[in-house]
């Protein structure tokens, strides 16, 4: 891999990792469209530190509470209740699904998933689903979000059932395409949950899956699979870009609706498919050999 390409790539996944139109996906169409070698599910872990780097200092308050509570809830009763000792509690409860399902489904994650086929069918399908999500909570307001129809839930309302739907959800982003923040806020929408509620939890649930997963990938950098140099920029790059990012993100959440991200989703994965049926783009472009 080049600094060229390093370069590129850690400005994809920084751009498109908070948004719900899926950083691995676009990561492997930036490397297909480039006749570049798939950077692989390895790079894309790896990367993803950067990213959650950002996620640690923007909502590093939020953090600080969560994490202190949590461990005092460990040994004070009365903490047990507190809501920020249970939202700790909650991340480690959404993250067990993401956890057994990606070292169980591993192999076809590195391989069969990566597939141009199958990622223009998530991007689709999953932009339907943000879309249908996104409409039934525009129905519980009249005229913008001053007229509230029906009252959406906040993390407060947030239990273990919820917090389990919300970790399913981000395990189906294994699949290149599908999108983490996409499919977690998708859930939390259809849950009842408010926009920026969902978003939120969405972002604090992804940090210790998402640093275990490229922690666990650091061992095939060392191992000659993944360039060094290279990877270390790109993820520079990815928090950098990121980091500005989220605080678009969740002042564009406040007052705005999902639908330029689904119609986006959904115009790609059109492509997607007629370039891959025309012959135009093998659905296998750009895959290393090893």
């Amino acid at each position: 891999m080049s600094w060229f390409e390093s370069f590129i790539l850690g400005l994809v996944q920084g751009l498109t990792e908070f948004l719900p139109i899926s950083s691995s996906a676009h990561l492997r169409l930036t490397a297909a469209f480039a006749g570049w070698e798939d950077p692989g599910a390895a790079f894309t872990a790896i990367t993803q530190i950067g990213t959650e780097t950002a996620v640690l200092i923007y909502f590093r308050k939020d953090i600080a509470r969560i994490v202190s509570a949590w461990f005092r809830s460990l040994t004070d009763k009365a903490m047990r209740s507190d809501h920020d000792a249970q939202m700790g509690w909650l991340v480690i409860v959404g993250s067990i699904p993401i956890g057994v399902l990606g070292v169980t489904f591993k192999d076809q994650i590195e391989g069969p998933f990566r597939d141009l086929r199958l990622i223009a069918t998530t991007l689709i399908v999953m932009g339907i689903v943000l879309g249908v999500a996104d409409r039934l909570a525009a129905r519980d307001e009249i005229g913008g979000r001053h007229r509230v129809v029906r009252e959406r839930k906040t993390l407060k309302d947030l239990g273990v059932r919820d917090g389990l739907i919300y970790g399913f959800c981000q395990a189906m982003a294994l699949i290149p395409g599908v999108s983490r923040s996409g499919a977690t806020i998708s859930g939390g929408l259809l849950m009842g949950y408010t926009r920026e509620a969902a978003a939120r939890y969405s972002f604090l649930l992804a940090i210790p899956a998402v640093l275990a997963s490229g922690v666990f990938e650091l061992k095939d950098a060392g191992e000659g699979h993944v360039s060094w140099g290279p990877t270390i920029f790109a993820t520079i790059i990815a928090f950098g870009v990121g980091y500005a990012v989220i605080a678009w993100f969740m002042k564009f959440i406040t007052t705005k609706s999902f639908m330029p991200f689904v119609i986006y989703r959904i115009l790609l994965g059109i492509l997607l498919f007629i370039l891959v049926g025309t012959d135009t783009l093998s659905p296998h472009a750009g895959e290393s050999a090893g």
